[in-house]
This record gives structure tokens, sequence and C-alpha cells, in this order.
């Protein structure tokens, strides 16, 4: 079973590299440091979201354990949700200030 939470580590990680690659090639013509600001909140997001998940399966990966115990050693790690949360808020937030901003 461990085959799968690395072929899901290296997935993972490999399109958290892809949209890291992706978004730091993507022009932005702003002048404006805010605006660099909020696509710097979206951008982390977004890749981020992709990091943790890898992060998820390094973690299951990482467990030795199988069955009812597997559930009683993962739920060490009950706060890795606030990691997703996170990372959702700076990603929504940074994509919704950063297209409600003016073109003034």
């Amino acid at each position: 079973m461990k085959v799968f939470e690395i072929a899901m580590l290296g997935a993972f990680g490999a399109l958290g590299v892809r949209s890291l690659v992706h978004w730091a090639r993507r022009p932005f013509d702003s002048g404006d440091t805010r605006d660099h600001l909020l696509f710097a909140m979206f951008v982390t997001g977004r890749v981020g979201l992709w990091f943790a998940l890898s992060g998820l399966f390094l973690l299951y990966a990482l467990t030795g354990t199988q069955g009812r115990a597997f559930v009683d050693d993962v739920k060490q790690y009950d706060w890795f949700i606030m990691v997703f949360m996170g990372l959702a808020a700076l990603q929504f937030l940074g994509g919704y200030f950063l297209g409600r901003r003016s073109a003034d």
C-alpha cells in the first residue's frame, strides 16, 4: 500500500513544481505594490495547496500501521487541515481582491 502513497506524493509534488513554474513565468504587468502582494498571495495559495497535498501523502506513507491502528496513528495530524484551509484562504482572498482592484 505504500506504493500508492509514494506515487501520489510524487504526482502531487510534480504538480506543485509545474504550478510554480507556470505562475512564475506568467507576466504580471502592474507597478502597484499591492497588486504584487495580492498576486503573491494567490500564487502562494495555489502552489502551496499542491505541496500540502503531497505532504499529506508523505505523512500517510510514513505511518507504519494499517487498518484501525492507521486511523489512530494518523489522528495526530488532524491539525494539517488548517494548512489546507489557510492556503485555500490565501488563494481565494488574493484572487478576489486582485480581481476587485481598479485599473486606474
